[in-house]
């Protein structure tokens, strides 16, 4: 059997003591295998921030088991967290975090910077990125000469370029009007349909209908767990 991507076992977070105890997260269980796109909604209070915190190696639970690509990221040294991070965990945030007057290259190089890749090696994998996304044309621009949804295939591509097992976005059509939001949307599929591993936070149905599986918080606890299209056939290691 083909180890999950992403497993997740039984966490809980509780912040605070006594009457100021809040339990955000009860027991949450979940896989996601190779090359699945899943969408997680919720309302606000759902824990679905909270969850998305302890996937991305940004916070910690309280209790249980997460397991990244088989490396058990509760057990790692803020060090290893990072490392983890940047070379796992491809990032998608609903503000782009773009670096505002510098190129779109530039910006997708970014992660691999901080690797230690060589430069003539960055460029090209950041080209490469750009074309996935349908934006080697806009690889000069600045973030203040893109629209929203071109800014946001930027950040898609950034999040690609390190080559991750996971790629995890938080409200990624949050600030984008209609038509920009299909144009992301359509860049999802696309990447989905390539082999990679999605897992999307959102609040916006027409989003969690594109994913391929839909679960819902509520209360700190998963309520629903819907397959909307068949799983995926797990393809080679590289289909991340």
């Amino acid at each position: 059997m083909t180890r999950p991507v992403l497993d997740v076992r039984e966490l809980t977070k509780v912040y605070g003591t006594g009457e100021a105890t809040v339990h955000a997260l009860r027991g949450v269980s979940l896989a996601v295998g190779r090359g699945d796109y899943v969408a997680i909604m919720g309302s606000s209070g759902s824990g679905k921030s909270t969850l998305m915190n302890i996937l991305g190696a940004l916070d910690v639970p309280t209790s249980g088991t997460y397991l990244l690509d088989g490396v058990d990221v509760s057990r790692l040294a803020d060090r290893q967290l990072a490392l983890a991070r940047n070379r796992l965990i491809g990032f998608i945030f609903q503000a782009f975090n773009l670096i505002p007057r510098t190129t779109a290259v530039a910006n997708v190089e970014l992660p691999l910077a901080y690797a230690g890749v060589r430069p003539r090696e960055r460029r090209r994998r950041a080209m490469a990125a750009l074309e996935l996304v349908g934006l080697a044309d806009r690889a000069r621009h600045e973030p203040n000469q893109l629209s929203g949804g071109q800014q946001q295939r930027v950040a898609v591509a950034r999040a690609l370029v390190t080559e991750p097992a996971l790629l995890l976005a938080d409200e990624p059509t949050g600030n984008l009007d209609s038509r920009s939001t299909e144009d992301v949307l359509e860049v999802f599929d696309q990447l989905s349909a390539a082999g990679r591993t999605i897992v999307l936070i959102t609040h916006e149905p027409e989003v969690g209908d594109r994913a391929h599986r839909l679960i819902r918080l509520m209360d700190g606890r998963i309520v629903t767990d819907r397959r909307q299209r068949p799983a995926p056939v797990p393809a080679g290691r590289h289909s991340a």
